[in-house]
């Protein structure tokens, strides 16, 4: 059996790593590896060539994002972590009273906020997630606008051109937005583009934005940035993340709270 030359053997050790790294953040830039393994650009550069060949990640002018994306499907995130993100929808909903207008994004976290403003009544509410103007419509005197836009693949809400300009005709007390991560380096981030205008436009479009995502959202990053996160006053998760991370969100503006 023929015995593996050390600089193979590092070589697949550097490829574990990088593998597991960009599996748990969703994606790493080069200057960030150069640093870590303590090698140059180019044997960078070469690992990451040939993980991308395999198909195991996808390149970019400045590291690899992951082969996986996409983000998972809505039953899927409403399993995972299900606990936490009925913790964070009750704290963010003490800050809605009676007669409140809110905008609230799709997915499993905004709607268990939903749940949580079951009691409140004469709401004022702007949402693209059907299931959330279902809960909330009908009831307590609430009103409710559900904008319109293309129905997406993953989740029972609209996206588009037509969501984004909607979102700029109104304006309300509140938004809650939901994120694809939360980078180390304290940026708002999400899988596409079309879906990240959307949720940048709603934390625009309020007097007081809060952005809500469980601990697992801490140091990953998903392709596409969120822009308007300085706007946002608050960050509500129910696991502080590491320092780093927190002071990294701290100078960008927003508060965090733990539930």
């Amino acid at each position: 059996m023929r015995l593996r030359a050390p600089n193979e053997m590092l070589a697949e050790q550097r490829h574990q790593y990088i593998l597991s790294q960009v599996n748990r953040t969703g994606a790493l830039s080069v200057a960030d590896l150069v640093r870590e393994l303590r090698v140059s650009r180019e044997t960078i550069r070469r690992d990451l060539n040939a993980l991308a060949g395999r198909g195991l990640l996808v390149t970019t002018h400045g590291g690899a994002l992951s082969s996986d994306r996409s983000e998972p499907d809505l039953d899927v995130r409403e399993a995972a972590n299900a606990s936490a993100k009925r913790a964070i929808g009750e704290r963010a909903a003490e800050f809605v009273p009676d007669g409140a207008s809110i905008i609230i994004d799709s997915g499993s976290t905004t709607h268990a906020l939903a749940r949580a403003l079951i009691d409140r009544h004469r709401l004022t509410v702007y949402t693209n997630d059907w299931r959330i103007a279902l809960l909330l419509g009908r009831r307590n005197e609430n009103r409710v606008t559900l904008l319109g836009g293309e129905l997406s693949d993953q989740e029972e809400a609209t996206f588009g051109l037509d969501t984004v300009q909607q979102l700029a005709q109104y304006h309300a007390d509140y938004a809650f937005v939901g994120a694809g991560g939360i980078t180390a380096d304290g940026w708002l981030t999400d899988y596409t583009r079309m879906v990240a205008e959307v949720r940048s436009r709603m934390l625009t479009a309020a007097a007081c934005a809060i952005v809500v995502a469980d601990h697992s959202k801490f140091g990953r990053v998903t392709p596409v940035r969120i822009n308007g996160f300085e706007r946002t006053r608050y960050v509500i998760t129910e696991l502080a993340p590491e320092k780093g991370v927190a002071r990294a969100i701290a100078a960008r503006g927003p508060e965090l709270l733990v539930a």
